[in-house]
């Protein structure tokens, strides 16, 4: 961390807790009595309440998107890239809202938070979520906030997918869905690299059925098979060959089976580091979040159909080096768009990031982005002067 802060970033935030006793009727059929939100916001609410922002995480995300928590933090926010003054969601125009998801494992209630039924932690207990789940309380949080509308609901994977969400349950309370990186829902082969990091987890002796808090240990060998294999499906082929090539950290082979190319050190420090900072119960949440979504099924399989009742116009952006939600999948939510003479516009990045390509400040992925939010805020209607 810098003794001074960037001057494009939002600097120091504080986090802050919405607590809900309204229940919850989940999807599942289970309902949540009373849960909490964590969430952060950057920049101004204007006096109509009408440039709001909303953000919603991918699947090892969290409500601290931007910014710093304290002068000792070694790194910002997830999407610090894109979030800021002068940057695409310029926080000079706009009031940023990003929260965690329930069932996340940053504060919002979830597996690792306390049962207030019980007086102990949810663990496994904790219902499984959709991402219609997470759209409603994400709408109930915006009645606590008094935002009426979005000025656009923005994510990338499985932020994408909430942003889909969020345009056909709540037409009127977007103006713009920006959808990056994302699909209309999962390929046979995306729900197989999920069931193998879930069978992963559960297959941990450490796991215990998922109530190892109560033994006071963590899966650590199944979330670092997880993240690892998760880094591999999110990195291209080209991306790892230029950064790691078949470079060996000693320069020699040493016919053994410890750690000997510099892409063997690099995935076993991300599964390391990727321990301390996440849980295992919630990963198993998120990947089935991830494998239910599908709104075109309530529609006989037809996503014209589904999106047929969006009011927002939508910005949907892909990258050509991302397999696992390959730019074909953008272009079937584009299509059903026009299907519905919707208002649409398309962007496909030249990029050899792979799927993380949604986070890096690529030039021409920032340009495009920055030139659609400038739309987003030329949309907000002029505040009312008494």
């Amino acid at each position: 961390m810098p003794d001074i802060l960037p001057a494009d970033s939002i600097g120091l935030v504080t986090p802050q807790v919405a607590h809900f006793e309204q229940p919850l009727r989940l999807d599942c059929g289970r309902e949540l009595g009373e849960y909490d939100l964590v969430y952060e916001t950057y920049g101004e609410l204007n006096s109509a309440r009408s440039n709001a922002i909303l953000i919603c995480h991918a699947l090892s995300g969290d409500a601290h998107a931007a910014g710093y928590h304290s002068m000792k933090d070694k790194k910002p926010g997830w999407w610090e890239s894109a979030i800021g003054p002068g940057k695409p969601i310029d926080t000079n125009r706009f009031h940023v809202v990003c929260l965690n998801n329930l069932g996340g494992c940053k504060g919002s209630s979830g597996p690792n938070t306390v049962n207030p039924q019980s007086g102990k932690p949810w663990g496994p207990e904790f219902p499984i979520v959709t991402v219609r789940d997470w759209a409603e309380s994400q709408a109930r949080l915006a009645d606590r906030l008094g935002i009426d509308q979005w000025a656009a609901v923005i994510g990338g994977s499985l932020g994408g997918m909430q942003v889909l969400q969020w345009a056909i349950d709540y037409p009127k309370r977007l103006r713009h869905a920006v959808v990056i990186a994302a699909a209309p829902n999962l390929t046979a082969q995306n729900i197989a690299f999920n069931e193998v990091v879930r069978q992963a987890l559960r297959s941990d002796p450490d796991f215990h059925n998922g109530h190892y808090y109560e033994h006071g240990v963590v899966p650590s060998g199944g979330l670092k098979i997880a993240r690892m294999l998760g880094h591999i499906t999110y990195l291209s082929d080209d991306a790892m060959r230029a950064k790691f090539g078949r470079e060996l950290r000693e320069g020699k082979i040493n016919f053994g089976f410890d750690v000997e190319f510099q892409v063997e050190s690099y995935l076993r420090y991300q599964g390391e580091s990727f321990v301390e900072r996440f849980d295992a119960n919630t990963y198993l949440l998120m990947t089935k979040a991830l494998d239910y979504f599908d709104p075109a099924a309530a529609h006989g399989g037809n996503l014209s159909a589904a999106l047929a009742g969006v009011e927002a116009k939508f910005f949907v952006a892909s990258f050509t080096s991302d397999w696992r939600f390959s730019p074909t999948r953008s272009r079937e939510i584009v299509k059903a768009l026009l299907d519905g003479d919707k208002t649409v516009c398309y962007a496909e990045i030249e990029a050899d990031h792979g799927h993380d390509a949604f986070l890096i400040p690529i030039p021409h992925y920032m340009d495009v982005f920055g030139s659609y939010m400038k739309q987003v805020y030329a949309d907000i209607p002029p505040e009312v002067t008494v």
